[in-house]
């Protein structure tokens, strides 16, 4: 299946502006791997940081931002495992290359689309959600009863660690940028917010839990917010670092702080895990959370789509994200190639 197909691209590391969209070889698949047409991808704060030339792919992924699409299967590569043929409908997590109108990707990084459930909505699933899913459960463990601190409530990651709270009966807490973002949180099950632009959520937090604190906190900030974090925890609780969008460098008396409460600092990226490591987060995730997108349960996963962007207005999409505009996930629609 050798040609060519559109492919978003920059030619030297910048802002938005830098990227347009071009012709590029169709990649084939390779031992393992499914090549799938993509209808949908979205964007994450990876995207940008590769973008401005901060954040490589892992080594042997596609140099191509975009690490979730959603489409079609059209061709197996030699030794695709599992229950994927031609035609079904999916979606993927990607270490790179999602904002292209094709990517090959390992088979066991495929998650069957919910029926019923569009493209767009589908491509704002793999990164956030098992991003979230990963944090909750891998990583932090989270127990029924647990509080949760989950900053940037309103991103994609945030609004679907507010769902999946609710899923495994632990009580969601948000900080956001504003009073519109926080009632968002709030209508998707989060017990309250702090805006951090006007409030201090650590003082916040201990009185929405009884001076307890919380029990894991999902933290996507980094330096700005360390001292209020620390407030906020728990004895023994458990501080998530997956992200550094307010810094990473500390200035201050973190450990002896942390070592009082008896805190566990720990970090935690996605994009760079192990193909295994992934395989078996898509298997828990399909088993566990995937049946709740479809209605009719007691607790109903929702994708949050803030808004769709077809592929050539990729510069405007990061735009947005870069702005901090938008509450859940910035889709990319990818235009279906003529044959």
């Amino acid at each position: 299946m050798e040609g060519k197909m559109q492919a978003v691209y920059f030619d030297t590391p910048g802002g938005p502006e830098n990227l347009y969209v071009k012709k590029v070889p169709r990649p084939l698949p390779k031992e393992g791997e499914v090549l799938v047409q993509v209808h949908a991808s979205a964007l994450n704060r990876a995207d940008l940081l590769q973008r401005r030339g901060m954040y490589a792919p892992p080594p042997g992924a596609s140099h191509i931002l975009g690490l979730e699409a959603a489409g079609i299967v059209v061709a197996l590569g030699p030794g695709a495992v599992g229950p994927w043929k031609v035609g079904d409908q999916v979606m993927a997590l990607l270490a790179g290359g999602g904002n292209a109108q094709y990517v090959a990707v390992p088979a066991c990084q495929l998650i069957p689309i919910p029926h019923g459930m569009s493209d767009t909505d589908a491509a704002a699933i793999p990164e956030a959600w098992l991003t979230a899913f990963q944090l909750l459960h891998f990583v932090a463990k989270v127990q029924k009863g647990e509080t949760v601190l989950i900053h940037a409530g309103a991103s994609g990651v945030g609004t679907a660690a507010i769902q999946l709270c609710r899923l495994a009966g632990a009580v969601p807490l948000v900080t956001a940028g504003s009073s519109d973002k926080i009632e968002f949180a709030k209508k998707l099950g989060a017990a309250a917010g702090f805006n951090y632009k006007e409030e201090d959520f650590g003082k916040k937090c201990l009185a929405a839990t009884n001076n307890v604190g919380a029990d894991v906190i999902l933290d996507c900030v980094g330096a700005t917010h360390w001292e209020k974090n620390l407030e906020s925890l728990n004895t023994d609780g458990r501080w998530v670092v997956y992200g550094l969008m307010g810094s990473g460098h500390i200035n201050g008396d973190l450990l002896s702080k942390l070592l009082w409460k008896r805190g566990s600092l720990i970090g935690s990226l996605l994009r760079s895990r192990s193909s295994k490591y992934k395989a078996e987060l898509v298997k828990a995730f399909t088993e566990q959370a995937l049946p709740h997108f479809t209605p009719g349960g007691p607790i109903h996963l929702r994708p949050i789509v803030d808004s769709v962007y077809p592929l050539q207005k990729i510069a405007d999409a990061h735009q947005r994200m870069e702005d901090n505009k938008n509450t859940g996930k910035i889709v990319l629609q990818v235009p279906v190639p003529k044959l």
